[in-house]
């Protein structure tokens, strides 16, 4: 068998953002977005359900994956990793007019973007056989200056809320992506000096003690009155990344990200309707953008030592913690999380958090938390906070947060106004 050929080809990194994009993008804000690729979970099942907490967030809670213990729980059945709904969301948006349609055509092609942030709203809980519904709408758009290429950069904001078939709020999801011209980020070399991390046995040793001391609250209620502000979480593990962790992601989320990818004929669909989102690798084979994930050299284009993760298992580490923290009766209601650094194959990361504050809002229990995530260098990569309802001695069991009017009016609309073109049709 041949070898790989040297490459000397050049690598489309090398495309810049445009006022035109930018102009555009702006234009987007507020309006409805269609989904073109089919919600990897249309009805969540026990399956699902047990795949996503397996695949993502690496979590063998019997609340995600038992149905007979989730009988025996406050849900009185099992429920979702509150994270699932974002396999979730049948999209109903109708066809663009032809005036909004150019808006939405090939965006910032051949630029970097990266998920740098998300914040959550939790309202009700996913039990198997339920369907939601999605709306997806441009929030913000931000150009600056970007401190990983050096180049211009433009910061896009996303929400999506999330509601059942009655049209109520299941979740609301906002989302910050950085798009960076690729060429810089090479150029600026913020990642040059970053290598592979090797470890010894007893590294691992250490490493496996973090995970052997990990703390399910589990059935034991956490009740509001024991908890002391500035106690500390008992830490999680997570990695040494690997690419079996990288395969798990898509195990629970799918292949998609938004773009209508796949194996074999599939990807040769995919190639003919988005040409521009595949380029040859050095043995000159279309390969997807996203293998900038698993493919080192692809990586190393961009000034980066190795594949990375994807930001929602980030997302996903930092919430296991608090799951485990508040037991089956706590509920998480407000969850956001900051990236700051790559998390490359091979780093290894230990997830801490601290109790910051806690108070009864009209005799809901709220305790505040802050979270990090930091890797074997001691790097500081993730950030976090969270807001959770947990039990009380004096005031019961957590009542589930009402959704805000806003919401629950345009939940009801979605659902009206899909209800009013499908009699047209």
């Amino acid at each position: 068998m041949a070898s790989a050929p040297e490459d000397t080809t050049p690598r489309d990194i090398d495309s810049k953002i445009t006022d035109e994009d930018i102009k555009r993008a702006r234009k987007q804000i507020g309006i409805p977005q269609r989904r073109y690729v089919p919600t990897f979970n249309v009805t969540a099942t026990s399956d699902a359900m047990r795949h996503f907490a397996f695949g993502l967030v690496g979590d063998d809670n019997p609340l995600w994956h038992d149905e007979a213990y989730g009988k025996t729980t406050r849900w009185r059945g099992q429920v979702a990793h509150p994270l699932f709904i974002q396999t979730m969301g049948i999209n109903e948006c109708p066809a663009y007019p032809p005036e909004i349609k150019p808006l939405f055509r090939g965006l910032f092609r051949g630029i970097g973007k990266y998920l740098a942030s998300t914040t959550w709203s939790f309202y009700k809980p996913i039990f198997p056989g339920e369907v939601a519904y999605e709306e997806y709408i441009t929030s913000a758009i931000e150009v600056k200056k970007s401190s990983f290429s050096g180049g211009r950069s433009v910061i896009d904001s996303y929400r999506s809320l999330y509601v059942d078939q009655a049209g109520v709020p299941l979740a609301t999801r906002d989302l910050s992506l950085v798009n960076a011209e690729r060429g810089g980020s090479k150029e600026k070399g913020k990642y040059s000096s970053v290598s592979r991390h090797s470890y010894t046995p007893d590294d691992i040793a250490r490493i496996d003690e973090t995970y052997a001391a990990e703390q399910r609250r589990g059935a034991v209620p956490r009740f509001y009155e024991d908890v002391e502000v500035g106690e500390e979480l008992t830490p999680v593990a997570k990695g040494p990344l690997t690419m079996v962790d990288l395969i798990s992601r898509h195990i629970a989320t799918g292949m998609a990200d938004g773009y209508d990818i796949g194996p074999l004929r599939y990807g040769y669909k995919a190639r003919q309707k988005i040409a521009p989102f595949y380029t040859p690798d050095k043995w000159g084979v279309p390969q997807v953008q996203q293998r900038v994930h698993w493919d080192d050299s692809r990586a190393q284009d961009l000034g980066l030592p190795s594949g990375y993760d994807y930001a929602i298992m980030r997302f996903a580490w930092l919430s296991h913690i608090l799951t485990n923290w508040m037991g089956d009766d706590g509920w998480l209601s407000k969850f956001k999380v900051e990236l700051r650094q790559f998390n490359f194959i091979g780093d290894f990361h230990v997830v801490s958090g601290k109790v910051t504050d806690k108070r009864v809002d009209d005799g809901q229990c709220v305790v505040e938390i802050t979270l990090e995530a930091a890797n074997q260098r001691g790097d500081i990569t993730t950030r976090g906070t969270a807001e959770v309802l947990l039990p009380s001695r004096e005031h019961g069991a957590v009542v589930l947060p009402e959704p805000p009017r806003e919401l629950m009016a345009r939940g009801a609309n979605m659902m009206a106004e899909a209800a009013a073109r499908s009699r047209q049709n």
